[in-house]
């Protein structure tokens, strides 16, 4: 889609699944299950669902060793006369609880969009978490088929009183190309977002609330993706249970 570039992805961003609640199978393998309603499918700081509720779930098998896959999917509006209305990301890698405190997440996405194909792509991606602080990125080398681009994040996590926990993510979004264009025709390959989330498990299920926004101006937000509001900075409020 050549008027509208998307970026995706935002319910793994946060996630370790080495570290997910799990039912086991076995002594070297168990499963989780994930299932949540969100306000809006927020990802990088960009609407993916033109400010509408968004239903997703996953499926995690994961090893004993630390390897995992798994595949995670939501619907997606992108407008524009778009057909597609899901997405469906498969996943696979390997998380290292290095010590306590210390974990490394290295993985492969691959994303298909039912009905739209010339969205389909790929990415690798790592992150370092070190005693709530975490850094890391996602890379594609493929996205529209000859477009990359780099995506990279610092963060922080911490649970505060009554068991809330606290998020605290910056991220950076660069491209190979300047394909952001304000209201001059004044383009630039990089913007940036952020997002601050709050979680609180309540009646066995967890709910979060989020505050998403980036520095893309409304113009430049049109150009990217095809709406002047989809960047805008919004609440996000959602529940999700894992089983």
């Amino acid at each position: 889609m050549k008027t509208t570039v998307k970026i995706f992805l935002a319910g793994l961003l946060s996630a370790n699944w080495g570290a997910s609640q799990a039912i086991e199978l076995n002594k070297d393998f168990s499963v989780a299950l994930n299932a949540g309603v969100y306000s809006d499918y927020k990802s990088r700081g960009v609407s993916q669902t033109k400010g509408d509720p968004a239903v997703q779930g996953s499926v995690t098998l994961s090893h004993s060793s630390g390897a995992y896959i798994g595949a995670w999917s939501s619907n997606v509006d992108f407008g524009h006369g778009s057909p597609t209305r899901q997405e469906i990301d498969y996943y696979a890698g390997y998380f290292w609880q290095i010590s306590e405190e210390i974990s490394l997440d290295l993985a492969y996405y691959n994303y298909e969009y039912p009905k739209q194909s010339s969205l389909n792509y790929s990415e690798t991606y790592a992150r370092l978490t070190a005693y709530g602080a975490y850094v890391g990125g996602y890379y594609s080398d493929d996205l529209y088929g000859n477009q990359s681009y780099l995506y990279s994040f610092i963060g922080y996590g911490v649970t505060l009183p009554l068991e809330i926990g606290l998020d605290i993510r910056y991220g950076r979004v660069d491209f190979k190309d300047g394909i952001i264009a304000d209201e001059n025709n004044h383009t630039r390959d990089s913007y940036n977002e952020w997002q601050a989330s709050l979680k609180k498990e309540f009646i066995s299920l967890d709910w979060s609330l989020s505050y998403v926004d980036s520095n893309l101006s409304r113009s430049e937000c049109e150009s990217y993706s095809g709406y002047r509001d989809t960047c805008s900075p919004s609440v996000v409020v959602g529940v999700s249970k894992t089983f």
